[in-house]
């Protein structure tokens, strides 16, 4: 029997509200603010939120791109890209690297933001960013539907060769996340959250057995 205080329905078929409800439900979710070089050198900087870690040793992150963007045709070109990490002070920056500018438009300079070279790649870091990852492609796959059918959306996995954190938030020898208060997307046209340190609680994991 259906739950009559549930709204249900079958993405196939539309979900019938004023905007997507699954972005919104699926979030907050960090942004991957990626940038890249394409082959002449032109830089590209643009935000990720299907974003996230997927693993420790080595450490990996990736993100996907709905559509063949420039900053998938970059990374195919190049295997390499950064993340910088989108914190609320970067947040009016960070949504002008939104616009779907030219491929020969540098995001960097429409944005007023500051190129910094990195260690082991040929992509720049945001300067203004309190930390950065350098990356090497390690996959690029394209999505498919349960039913097989390929989808115009692309995985760009990459493995962290280098991280740069500014010192300031590192206490004890613990990097402190909501001290740089970054901001994750949060659904609808334009809504973010920003994680503060009122925001934050411990939770220890339990022993097993638990008891």
């Amino acid at each position: 029997m259906a739950d009559p205080t549930a709204y249900i329905y079958e993405p196939k078929n539309g979900h019938g509200l004023r905007h997507d409800p699954f972005n919104a439900i699926v979030g907050p979710r960090p942004i991957g603010w990626i940038s890249t070089v394409d082959a002449g050198g032109v830089a590209n900087l643009a935000p990720y939120s299907f974003f996230n870690a997927f693993n420790y040793r080595p450490p990996l992150i990736g993100f996907a791109t709905i559509g063949w963007k420039d900053t998938v045709a970059n990374v195919e070109a190049t295997g390499e890209f950064c993340w910088s990490l989108a914190t609320k002070a970067l947040a009016e920056p960070m949504n002008l690297t939104c616009a779907p500018a030219p491929a020969d438009v540098d995001e960097f300079d429409v944005s007023g933001l500051t190129r910094a070279p990195s260690r082991l790649v040929a992509p720049p870091r945001v300067l203004e960013s309190p930390v950065n990852f350098e990356c090497r492609l390690s996959q690029l796959v394209r999505l498919r539907a349960a039913d097989g059918t390929e989808l115009d959306t692309w995985l760009i996995l990459g493995e962290v060769v280098a991280v740069h954190i500014d010192r300031a938030y590192i206490r004890d020898g613990v990097y402190d996340t909501a001290t740089a208060r970054p901001i994750l997307r949060a659904g609808r046209m334009g809504d973010y959250a920003e994680i503060t340190p009122a925001a934050m609680f411990e939770m220890p994991r339990p022993d097993w057995p638990i008891g």
